[in-house]
């Protein structure tokens, strides 16, 4: 089962979104994400000039920081402060499992 779930993060972290498709599947408008690139808060995989493109990685950073925005009534920057807050919790957490920890 592990390599069924490797082989899917792969092809999910291959997978690449246009800034329309992050602001739809994030409900929100594209100028929503355009500001948050715009102060450094989100960040694209750009291939090409002028055109942002995101990964799901970045998808979840969107949504997390949207999340905490709205229910919150937080401002951006301190949404995306902690989205980097669960960001490297969620890292420490896969380096625990790695280890063989619980």
């Amino acid at each position: 089962m592990p390599h069924t779930e490797i082989m899917l993060t792969s092809v999910v972290e291959e997978t690449y979104l246009t800034l329309e498709q992050l602001a739809t599947l994030c409900a929100v408008e594209p100028t929503w994400v355009v500001q948050r690139l715009e102060e450094g808060l989100l960040s694209a995989a750009s291939r090409e000039p002028d055109q942002h493109c995101f990964t799901a990685m970045q998808l979840t950073r969107a949504k997390r920081m949207l999340s905490i925005e709205r229910n919150f009534d937080a401002e951006p920057e301190l949404a995306a402060l902690v989205a980097d807050m669960q960001e490297e919790l969620d890292s420490l957490r896969r380096q625990l499992l790695r280890l063989g920890q619980p």
